[in-house]
């Protein structure tokens, strides 16, 4: 078994292991592919970049049992949320990374993909879902990376004037979805960060940069204290 077959398989363990289900759900490859009465249009996504890249997606079954787990007075918890740990769960054994916001969307793309690996989860001698994993390796550094980064570079011109979304964070923490829906005006909620420790600073959701939060004209801003490389970032 190669290394990808292997950091595959992993994914797709990982993965079960974490899913909210009735039932223990067990992960084996599907060679055949998706099969044609399998719809795709709800398919729950994300891509994960890092050393070693990938693009996961999950359909489930029956989604109902999970999508009512956000609770059905509030849409506050999507179906994408209540699968987000296992989604960074499967990410995790590829190594350092940044896990993208989970998305639903069709997944036909991904799963004819011919590098696309697809795995069927059977829980009670039934399907209940599918997993595909199509994993990403980067070019090694050398003449060939090099030349890919120049070509880069000379096209950052054409998209000067793009806006990207840059966020600032302060902390995190995480929540069961009984707490989140039990908050309320006045709950404090703590984080996983001391006060006066640097804030992260976010490109369309990758790490970049640290900062600490100042007032500018009584509006809050951030002053950036250290620009990560690519290493620190992902790291």
């Amino acid at each position: 078994m190669s290394a990808n077959q292997t950091l595959h398989t992993a994914a797709a363990a990982a993965l079960t292991d974490l899913l909210p289900t009735v039932t223990a759900l067990r992960a084996a490859v599907h060679p055949g592919g998706l099969p044609a009465r399998v719809s795709v249009t709800g398919t729950v996504m994300a891509s994960f970049v890092g050393a070693l890249s990938a693009d996961i997606a999950l359909v489930l079954t029956d989604a109902a049992p999970l999508a009512g787990a956000g609770g059905t007075d509030s849409s506050l918890v999507s179906l994408a949320d209540v699968l987000r740990p296992s989604f960074e769960r499967a990410t995790s054994v590829l190594g350092a990374g940044v896990l993208g916001q989970s998305r639903t969307e069709d997944g036909a793309a991904l799963f004819s993909d011919p590098e696309t690996v697809i795995f069927e989860l059977t829980g009670a001698a039934e399907t209940a879902g599918w997993f595909a994993i199509r994993i990403r390796e980067h070019a090694p550094n050398g003449a060939g990376a090099r030349a890919s980064d120049e070509s880069m570079i000379g096209k950052l011109g054409r998209i000067n004037n793009v806006e990207m979304t840059l966020t600032v964070e302060i902390g995190r923490t995480r929540m069961s979805v009984r707490d989140v829906l039990g908050l309320e005006p006045g709950r404090v909620i703590e984080l996983d960060r001391s006060a006066g420790a640097p804030a992260d600073v976010l490109l369309n959701g990758r790490l970049i940069a640290k900062g600490e939060v100042v007032v500018v004209d009584q509006d809050y801003a951030i002053r950036i204290t250290k620009i990560l490389d690519v290493a620190e970032a992902v790291g």
